[in-house]
């Protein structure tokens, strides 16, 4: 299915194209979120066109996509920003250097339901990084001049994989998506390498899969990607080591 998502409205600041000598910087243009704000899934879904099926929970917890099964986080966009996330910035103002543009309060393009109570200023769009934001009051991840040196984000997702993951969610499709789940799948799916280096920690500390003392960076990591490790995922593992005969 093709990307459908109506483009909001541009609020952009022109720099003059005579004035481009070397003593003066040349502004970026600002792109602000002008559309109607919205408070529900389903008004924002009509208002921005998307058509993919909104994700129900299964038993385990994992969100069934009826069009993506191979995709199944067991955190919502939602509950990964009220746990604690980002140190509070990933909505943040940003200068793009893949689109060329600033960005700011990109945050009202969500549900507001999403966000509804939360501290905008600490928990959503902070500038500077607080790890004590952060479920686990640690640090993790990289900037995003590294993701953007790393090519890890495309101009339609100027903030990253979380922002595509909302969008996603909501029901957006698009041509970036194949890409995405694959990074998702690299880091928490069954073979996910940050899933299964957590597990594996916790197995060589002869701890539990919920003692977050054990890899608090690792636990942040898989948070930001949409996922907690649970018991059942922890014992399939075990049993998988087992008969591969690594425990």
């Amino acid at each position: 299915m093709s990307d459908k998502r109506k483009a909001p409205k541009r609020k952009a600041s022109t720099p003059a194209e005579t004035d481009i000598s070397p003593s003066k910087k040349v502004e970026r243009p600002v792109s602000v979120f002008e559309g109607e704000v919205l408070d529900k899934d389903e008004k924002v879904r009509a208002r921005d066109g998307y058509e993919g099926v909104l994700p129900t929970k299964n038993d385990r917890g994992n969100l069934v996509f009826e069009d993506r099964e191979d995709f199944f986080p067991n955190l919502t966009p939602e509950e990964v920003l009220r746990a604690g996330s980002f140190g509070g910035t990933y909505f943040r103002p940003i200068k793009s250097s893949v689109t060329g543009l600033k960005y700011d309060k990109q945050w009202e393009e969500l549900p507001q339901s999403w966000i509804k109570g939360m501290n905008i200023k600490k928990q959503i769009a902070k500038v500077e990084y607080e790890k004590s934001v952060n479920t686990y009051e640690v640090k993790c991840g990289g900037d995003l001049d590294m993701w953007e040196s790393s090519g890890w984000i495309q101009k339609q997702d100027p903030y990253g994989w979380f922002q595509w993951y909302c969008r996603f969610y909501l029901g957006r499709r698009s041509k970036d998506d194949e890409r995405q789940v694959k990074r998702w799948l690299n880091c928490a799916g069954l073979k996910g390498r940050w899933k299964n280096n957590l597990i594996g920690k916790i197995i060589k500390g002869g701890s539990v899969h919920n003692n977050y003392k054990v890899s608090p960076v690792i636990r942040q990591t898989l948070q930001h990607w949409g996922y907690k490790l649970t018991k059942e995922d922890f014992e399939a593992r075990k049993k998988v080591l087992k008969k591969e005969g690594k425990l």
